[in-house]
């Protein structure tokens, strides 16, 4: 009989980091950070929340920008599994939340069929969070009963599309698209084509709950002068729908 004891397998906790705000972190995410032996964290994942890691975690770097290749998943998997099959406790941490656009649904996928364990921990998505730093409710009494959160950006490999544009138009009262700045002209022009009115509200939130967060509120007809003139950049979300008009009266930022 050999002496060599057998390495028991590790979990990977799949956890959001909320928006950005370090102080939306959840209690869990918070004892994750500090407990696990290995971090694997996002681009957006916000310097200050990284502050929490203590010096004696391995902080591994996995984030995608746009553009770069699809085959980084492919990669991040692979850091997972080696870590937890050394035995290791393994963050993988994210920006928002992981199961809205954050592909935390194919991580869990890809662990289940090496069996290893794993647990989902939610966090405070973007497109909740940078709307209420904004004054923006995505529902309201009086101005929506209905929200959709699209990409803006969809994977280029999968074929045929499945944001259906020319029905979301008139299909809800709020849109929330993540994603989406780098293709803002030509989400416009299909909204517009497919019915919503070009004066309907929208604003851009640039780096929604951090300090240095930027807010700009328009219509459909002019909102790209506006992201011109005030230099918006990724990360960003867009609002669109009446509820953006409170904006200028529930911000408390």
């Amino acid at each position: 009989m050999s002496g060599t004891k057998k390495l028991t397998k590790g979990t990977v906790f799949i956890c959001g980091s909320g928006p950005g705000d370090p102080k939306l972190i959840t209690v869990r995410c918070k004892e994750l950070i500090e407990k696990c032996d290995v971090i694997l964290y996002d681009r957006l994942v916000g310097n200050e929340i990284l502050k929490l890691i203590p010096e004696h975690t391995l902080k591994v770097y996995v984030g995608r920008a746009s553009g770069d290749p699809t085959t980084n998943q492919d990669n991040t998997n692979k850091i997972m599994l080696n870590y937890a099959l050394e035995g290791k406790q393994v963050l993988r941490l994210k920006g928002g939340d992981p199961f809205i656009f954050g592909r935390g649904g194919e991580e869990a996928e890809f662990l289940t069929e090496y069996k290893i364990p794993f647990e989902i921990v939610p966090g405070i998505s973007s497109a909740i969070g940078s709307a209420i730093y904004a004054g923006i409710p995505l529902t309201h009494r009086k101005f929506s009963s209905s929200v959709a959160i699209v990409t803006g950006h969809e994977d280029p490999l999968k074929g045929e599309k499945s944001v259906k544009w020319d029905k979301l138009a008139t299909a809800v009262d709020t849109i929330v698209i993540l994603m989406g700045i780098e293709n803002i002209s030509k989400i416009i022009d299909r909204l517009i084509n497919h019915g919503l009115n070009e004066e309907t509200d929208i604003a851009i939130i640039e780096r929604g709950t951090l300090p240095d967060q930027k807010i700009i509120v328009g219509k459909l007809s002019n909102i790209i002068q506006k992201m011109d003139k005030y230099s918006i950049k990724p990360p960003a979300i867009i609002l669109i729908g009446d509820v953006v008009s409170l904006s200028q009266k529930l911000r408390w930022t």
